[in-house]
């Protein structure tokens, strides 16, 4: 991945933290931010992968959308 590109998807994704309210939650707390992170990934590895992954997917389509009428 080129320089550029990947400063993009590192911005695109601080942007997500944002979106999704984490800062704030967490009092811009970098370590339990880090640690969610790290316990969504965890979840990822497990059986349950699929099901996390389409109830995280439906949640993020809906704050996306969400914002879009916003």
């Amino acid at each position: 991945m080129k320089r550029r590109e990947r400063t993009r998807q590192l911005i695109e994704l601080g942007g997500l933290v944002v979106k999704a309210g984490l800062v704030e939650l967490a009092d811009d707390d970098r370590a339990v931010i880090l640690g969610l992170l790290v316990e969504a990934a965890a979840r990822l590895r497990t059986e349950d992968r699929e099901q996390a992954l389409t109830l995280w997917r439906r949640r993020g389509k809906r704050a996306f959308a969400q914002d879009a009428v916003a």
